[in-house]
C-alpha cells in the first residue's frame, strides 16, 4: 500500500484448498467486507427496489455508472447535490464504473482515438468526447468512494492484434487517469485487459500494477466468451494482481460465477442479473434457478425458497407470485428483486464465513450443484412467456407486447415466442455476431465471406449482424448474407409495426421483401433472400463460411433439426473452414451434428440458456478456429442420456458413430 492510502486493505483469511480470501476494506463511507457483491444502481437507482431495502440487506457498496450519469442528469446537477451520496440519499459506499463498457456496448457512431472515445448521446444526440481526464473529472464530481480508470473494452473473442492494441491503449489511458485523480481522497482502481490470451493478460497486469492504484480489476470478461474461458482467464489472471489489494471482477455474474471466481481469488463483483432477471420472473434458490412463468407453479403453495428469510418468502407463495408475474404487475419485479438480492447477500456472507472458518471447500461442494442448475425439484421444458394478447396478427403469427420486455413475434399454433430473451438484439449479437467471431472472419481473407442465415424469422439475427457491420469504418472483404425462410409472414408482420422492432428501422428488410435482395451503399455487403423449402434451395447457394442456424424451434420446425439437414449443410460447405452456430444445446442436436460429421463445441450462454452450440468442419479445426469442443466428459453424459439417439435413427450404428468420432480421440 502507498504511504497515504485512499483505501485500507487487510487480509483476514486465505483458504488453504483454493485461492479464496476474505478482506476488510475501509473506504470514505465505511467498512467493506469481502467477498462482496455490489448491486448495480446504474443511474443512481436500483431497478424496482428502494435503496433502504439495500441498506437493510447490508449491502456495503453500490455500483453507479459514469457514462449514464454524465449524460443524465449531468455533472452540474450532481455537483449541486454535493455528490451522489446526497443525490440518492445513500450513506454507504459507491463504486463508479468509468463508462468504458457502455461506450463499447451502447454508443452509436463511436470513434476511438488516442485522446478518448467520441460518441453521440442516447439522451439528446449531443456529440460527446469522453477522455480519461473527463471520466475522472466526472467521477470526482459524482463523489464515489472508488473510481475506475477509463479503459477500452472490446469483445473477449477478438483477435490477438485487437486485444493487444486495446490493452496498450488502456495502459496509456490508465496513466492519464491516475494523473488526473490528483489529490482527491477517492480510491482509484486500474483495469487489466487482454481478452482470453494469457500472455496478453500477463503483459497487461505487469503494466497496470506498475502504477500505484488502490485496487485492480479484470475487465473484458462476460462479453462473449464461454463460462469455461472466463473461469480459465480468471484462474490465470487473479494471481497476477497484488495480494495486498482488492481484486474486482467486473460485470460478473450469476451465483455460480461468483462462487467460481471467489474460489480463484477474486474479491469484488457486480452484475445487473439479480434485479434484471427478477423483472422477468426468474429467481435463484437453494434448489436452483426458478422461472415463475412456468405453469408448474400456478398452484404451488410453497414460498420461493423454504430456506430463505427474506420478506417475500415469509409473506407470499409461489402461486401468488406467479400470478403477479403472469399479470405483469409492477410489484412482482420488486418482490422478486428483494428475494434475489437477499440470495446474493446470503451467498457472499456464506463464502466469507466459511473462508474465515477454514471450511470453504465443504461449502463450495455443498453449493455448486444447486448454483449450476435450474429447478432441481421441477425439471423443466422451455418456459412459457408472460404476454398481453393483442390483434396485431398476420397468418399464423402475432405480435405480443410484454411489460418491461421487448415485444416479440408469437407462433399462434404452437404458442412459442421468437427470441424469448429480454432484448433479443443482445442475444443475437452475443450468439451469432460475437459467437461466430464475425469481425475476425471479415479480416481474414479477400474472397467473399458467405453467411447463411437459416431461419430468417423477423430478421433479428441478420439485421443485428448487418447493423454491426455497417458501423465499421471500412470493410475490405465482400460479405454476402443469404437468408432462408419458408414463411415470410413473421417478417411482414414485424415490418407493419416498426415502433415495436427497432432493428427493422432500416431500408434493408423492406428492399429484401420487395426485390429478394439488398446492397449496402456503404460497404461491400449484399443480402439475398431464398424463400421456400430449405432443402430445395440450399444446394443452389454459395458455400457458407458461417452458418447462423436458427429455425424457429424443434416443435414448429422439427424437420430442420434432423441429421439429413445437418449433414446436407456440412456437405455444402465444400471443404471450407466453416463454423455453425445455434441456440440449441440439446443432447439430441449435438449428437446429430456429431453423427453428420461436424466437430461440436459449447457456445456462449444467452438469456436463460447456460450454453448454446457451435460446430466446425474439419478444415475449420485444422485452421485452429474450433474452440471449447465437447470432450469425453460430455460423451459420458451422452451415454447416460435418454436422448442418445434421435427418433428414426438406427440405434447401434448411431451410437458407434458417436463413440468413434475423431473429436473424442478415436
Amino acid at each position: 500500500m502507498s504511504s497515504d492510502p485512499r483505501i485500507t486493505c487487510s487480509v483476514i483469511a486465505t483458504d488453504t484448498w483454493s485461492k479464496a480470501r476474505a478482506l476488510d476494506l475501509t473506504t470514505l463511507h465505511g467498512r467493506v467486507e469481502t467477498p462482496i457483491f455490489m448491486p448495480v444502481a446504474t443511474q443512481a437507482a436500483l431497478r424496482c427496489v428502494d435503496l433502504p431495502v439495500a441498506d437493510d440487506l447490508d449491502f456495503q457498496v453500490l455500483l453507479a455508472n459514469t457514462y449514464h450519469l454524465l449524460l443524465r442528469p449531468g455533472p452540474e446537477i450532481m455537483a449541486q447535490h454535493g455528490g451522489i451520496h446526497r443525490f440518492m440519499n445513500w450513506q454507504r459506499g459507491v463504486l463508479t464504473d468509468s463508462g468504458g463498457f457502455q461506450i463499447f456496448s451502447l454508443s452509436k457512431q463511436l470513434s476511438m482515438s488516442e485522446e478518448g472515445a467520441t460518441f453521440r448521446s442516447y439522451v439528446d444526440g449531443r456529440r460527446i468526447q469522453l477522455t480519461p481526464e473527463k471520466s475522472i473529472e466526472t467521477q470526482r464530481i459524482i463523489g464515489s468512494d472508488i473510481m475506475m480508470v477509463l479503459d477500452q473494452c472490446i469483445r473477449s473473442t477478438c483477435s490477438e492484434a485487437e486485444a493487444r492494441a486495446a490493452l496498450e491503449l488502456t495502459t496509456r489511458w490508465a496513466r492519464r487517469s491516475f494523473d488526473a485523480r490528483g489529490d482527491s481522497r477517492q480510491a482509484l482502481f486500474g483495469i487489466v485487459q487482454g481478452a482470453c490470451f494469457p500472455h496478453l493478460r500477463k503483459e497487461s497486469a505487469e503494466q497496470i500494477t506498475s502504477i500505484p492504484f488502490d485496487g485492480f480489476a479484470l475487465g473484458g470478461l462476460a462479453v462473449g466468451e464461454t463460462r469455461a474461458e472466463r473461469e480459465d482467464t480468471t484462474e490465470f489472471a487473479a494471481p497476477l494482481l497484488p495480494a495486498d489489494k482488492p481484486r474486482y471482477l467486473m460485470g460478473v455474474g450469476t451465483p455460480i460465477d461468483l462462487l467460481e471466481a471467489v474460489r480463484r481469488g477474486m474479491d469484488m463483483f457486480d452484475c445487473i442479473l439479480p434485479t434484471s432477471l427478477a423483472n422477468q420472473g426468474v429467481i435463484f434458490t437453494s434448489r436452483g434457478r426458478i422461472d415463475l412463468r412456468r405453469g408448474v407453479y400456478r398452484s404451488d403453495m410453497q414460498p420461493l425458497d423454504p430456506q430463505c428469510s427474506c420478506s417475500t418468502c415469509q409473506r407470499y407463495t409461489r402461486s401468488y407470485l406467479q400470478h403477479l408475474v403472469r399479470s405483469s404487475e409492477f410489484i412482482a419485479g420488486q418482490l422478486l428483486s428483494i428475494h434475489n438480492l437477499t440470495f446474493y447477500r446470503n451467498l457472499m456472507r456464506g463464502m466469507r464465513e466459511n473462508i474465515i472458518a477454514g471450511t470453504f471447500r465443504d461449502f463450495y461442494h455443498s453449493q455448486v450443484e444447486a448454483l449450476s442448475s435450474d429447478d432441481l425439484d421441477n425439471p423443466t421444458n422451455p418456459p412459457p412467456v408472460t404476454t398481453k394478447m393483442n390483434r396485431m396478427v398476420l397468418g399464423n403469427y402475432e405480435v405480443v407486447v410484454r411489460d418491461d420486455r421487448m415485444p416479440a413475434i408469437r407462433h399462434r399454433n404452437s404458442g412459442e415466442v421468437m427470441h424469448i430473451s429480454e432484448d433479443p438484439r443482445i442475444e443475437s449479437h452475443s450468439l451469432y455476431v460475437e459467437g461466430s467471431r464475425l469481425f475476425d472472419r471479415v479480416a481474414d481473407g479477400s474472397e467473399p465471406l458467405v453467411i447463411w442465415d437459416v431461419g430468417l424469422g423477423a430478421a433479428t439475427n441478420a439485421m443485428v449482424g448487418l447493423l454491426a457491420l455497417e458501423e465499421r469504418e471500412t470493410i475490405e472483404r465482400p460479405i454476402k448474407i443469404v437468408s432462408f425462410e419458408n414463411d415470410l409472414d413473421s417478417l411482414r408482420l414485424a415490418l407493419q409495426h416498426p415502433w415495436h422492432f427497432e432493428h427493422l428501422r432500416h431500408g434493408a428488410p423492406h428492399r429484401l421483401l420487395k426485390d429478394g435482395q439488398w446492397q449496402s451503399s456503404k460497404h461491400p455487403i449484399t443480402w439475398e433472400l431464398k424463400h421456400g423449402d430449405f432443402m430445395d434451395l440450399c444446394a443452389g447457394a454459395d458455400a457458407p463460411d458461417i452458418v447462423w442456424f436458427d429455425p424457429f424451434s424443434a416443435k414448429v420446425d422439427s424437420p430442420m433439426w434432423t441429421m439429413p439437414v445437418l449433414a446436407k449443410v456440412l456437405s455444402l460447405t465444400r471443404g471450407k473452414a466453416t463454423s455453425l452456430h445455434t441456440y440449441s444445446a440439446s443432447t439430441a442436436v449435438r449428437a446429430s451434428l456429431l453423427h453428420a460429421g461436424w466437430f461440436v463445441g459449447r457456445g456462449v450462454g444467452t438469456g436463460m440458456k447456460r450454453e448454446t452450440t457451435k460446430a466446425y468442419t474439419v478444415e475449420a479445426v485444422r485452421r485452429g478456429l474450433a474452440t471449447d469442443l465437447l470432450d469425453t466428459t460430455w460423451l459420458g453424459r451422452w451415454e447416460r442420456s435418454d436422448s442418445q439417439v434421435p427418433v428414426g435413427a438406427d440405434p447401434e450404428p448411431f451410437k458407434k458413430a458417436i463413440r468413434g468420432h475423431p473429436q473424442f480421440g478415436a
